[in-house]
């Protein structure tokens, strides 16, 4: 069951023009929120990052908070998976194919749910494998946009290495990798890029940062060079589906010990026993 201009109805029969600005052009945004124990995790935080990427694309945010709360809430019901990955877009909307935006054309809204798929046990432990590409994507990163051919192409590359993620250099400089943030360890310091327009500011992102600050361990945001992020202890990618993911070899090259370090084994557990009393505690509050 998915979701669709104001309309639940089988995926079978969801149907949008050729004339869609999000076909055509690619014109429009999104956003992914995970779903544990069928309560959507920082829901907040997910829709205040939609309404400041239309806003930043200039598309008219077609619901207000307490609709889209309501419409995902029953997304998610009809669904028969507990843990979910709720995904949703805006487009601009159907109009003749001109670049110029169009007048008084109504978003387009689609939404579907799909099970959430975290990694393995198997691959936490042993380790990712990444290889490194220039970030040649455009200087707006921090929208989330559909259109996300530089993207694709990027992961594209990591799939044909037949490792797990692209990790991305700009100028020098680490700034993500293509569909996840990244995170390195240096002299026992978890370091991570600023957000800044050329990284997503992820969800998963800011529950990493505030665990290793709640734990106490060392934590800094900086510029971080290509030659630190090669030869760091360890280095990490965090997403909603990725969790925290261990990656040991870049470019084919061990990355520390070439093993899941210390500080990782340490964030992980941390963030399973979140997922488990905080992520999960909806579904215990909303019973009670």
């Amino acid at each position: 069951m998915v979701f669709l201009n104001g309309r639940f109805m089988p995926i079978e029969e969801a149907r949008v023009p050729v004339l869609d600005r999000g076909f055509i052009f690619g014109d429009g945004v999104y956003e992914l929120v995970p779903v544990y124990s069928r309560v959507p995790f920082r829901l907040e935080e997910h829709l205040a990052r939609l309404a400041r990427s239309l806003a930043a694309v200039r598309i008219r945010d077609p619901y207000g908070r307490a609709e889209w709360r309501e419409i995902i809430g029953q997304l998610v019901a009809k669904q028969p998976f507990e843990d979910q990955g709720v995904y949703f877009q805006v487009t601009r909307g159907v109009a003749k194919r001109d670049h110029a935006f169009p007048a008084d054309v109504a978003p387009t809204v689609f939404m579907m749910s799909n099970p959430l798929v975290t990694p393995p046990q198997e691959l936490v432990e042993r380790g990712a494998a990444a290889v490194s590409a220039a970030d040649d994507r455009w200087l707006h990163c921090d929208i989330k946009s559909i259109s996300l051919i530089g993207n694709v192409l990027l992961r594209q590359a990591s799939a044909d290495a037949g490792a797990a993620e692209t990790i991305l250099f700009r100028g020098g400089r680490l700034t993500e990798a293509s569909a996840s943030n990244v995170f390195v360890v240096r002299r026992g310091v978890i370091q991570a890029p600023p957000k800044s327009n050329l990284i997503l500011p992820g969800i998963t992102y800011d529950v990493v940062a505030e665990l290793a600050t709640g734990a106490g361990l060392p934590l800094e945001f900086r510029d971080i060079s290509e030659a630190e992020a090669r030869a760091a202890d360890e280095l990490w990618v965090a997403s909603s589906s990725r969790e925290v993911l261990a990656i040991v070899t870049l470019d084919g090259k061990p990355v520390g010990s070439g093993k899941p370090g210390p500080l990782f084994r340490q964030v992980h557990r941390l963030y399973q026993e979140f997922k488990q009393k905080v992520m999960r505690a909806g579904k215990e509050r909303r019973a009670a």
